[in-house]
């Protein structure tokens, strides 16, 4: 978009979707960018519904955890402690204030920003009264019986081993299928993955592919479903919230 392009969206006062993403390991088959394309691509799909604006997504994220992201050894992760991150959202969000936006969405992908969106729009909003954002820090809908037997029909393992694994792999399938390397995809998991956390973390917390559980399942259906779930809980929290 040009300025001018920017000024007549805010004038006719259009929700903007921030992406919030990571340049995070995701295997040896899916690109370090997936957390990225994945919300972007959300978004999209919730553009075919209603009128909205994306606006450039933030592709550096907190650091990776090991139980949930594998953690920061990997080569090619490039990550923000808390407060840089947490700067970096406010600052933008006072950038599309200030272009004259009124609604905004936070469209977080990466798990371990959560604890930190909030904090941000705080900020922002002692500064900009009159933006109303909306935090989608988990971005899934609630899922029924159904829904857990479709996409995971070997059995749900579990949201906190999703990592690279059938989900992520699977939108990768529909959105950007040139950037999985298929021939690579192989099942992993950490030797131990218990409900506390270490630090330093342990060596067995980390798998040593950085897949956290069996990608092998994904498929271009499961991908299908999920993105249209995605986007219509993202279209729902938008009606309800900053209205139509």
């Amino acid at each position: 978009m040009t300025w001018p392009e920017v000024a007549e969206a805010a004038r006719a006062n259009l929700p903007v979707v921030l992406a919030l993403g990571s340049t995070e390991q995701h295997g040896p088959h899916l690109p370090l960018s997936t957390d990225v394309l994945i919300p972007v691509a959300i978004a999209r799909e919730a553009a075919r519904q209603l009128d909205l604006v994306i606006a450039p997504p933030v592709h550096f994220g907190a650091m990776s955890r090991p139980l949930s992201g594998g953690g920061e050894s990997f080569p090619g992760m490039l990550s923000l402690r808390a407060a840089t991150l947490i700067t970096t959202i406010h600052e933008i969000l006072s950038a599309l204030a200030r272009a004259g936006f009124r609604r905004v969405v936070l469209q977080n992908w990466h798990y371990e920003n959560a604890a930190y969106i909030w904090e941000a729009c705080d900020l922002t909003t002692a500064r900009h009264p009159e933006l109303r954002m909306l935090v989608l820090e988990n971005p899934f809908p609630a899922f029924t019986k159904q829904d857990l037997a479709d996409v995971f029909p070997k059995g749900f393992p579990g949201w906190d081993v999703e990592h690279a694994s059938i989900i992520e792999t699977s939108l990768m399938y529909v959105i950007r299928p040139d950037l999985v390397r298929r021939e690579q995809i192989a099942d992993d998991e950490a030797k131990r993955h218990p409900a506390w956390d270490v630090v330093p973390a342990p060596q067995d917390f980390i798998p040593k592919s950085g897949v956290l559980w069996h990608p092998t399942e994904a498929s271009e259906e499961i991908g299908r479903k999920v993105l249209r779930m995605l986007a219509d809980h993202l279209v729902k929290a938008i009606g309800t919230e900053l209205g139509a």
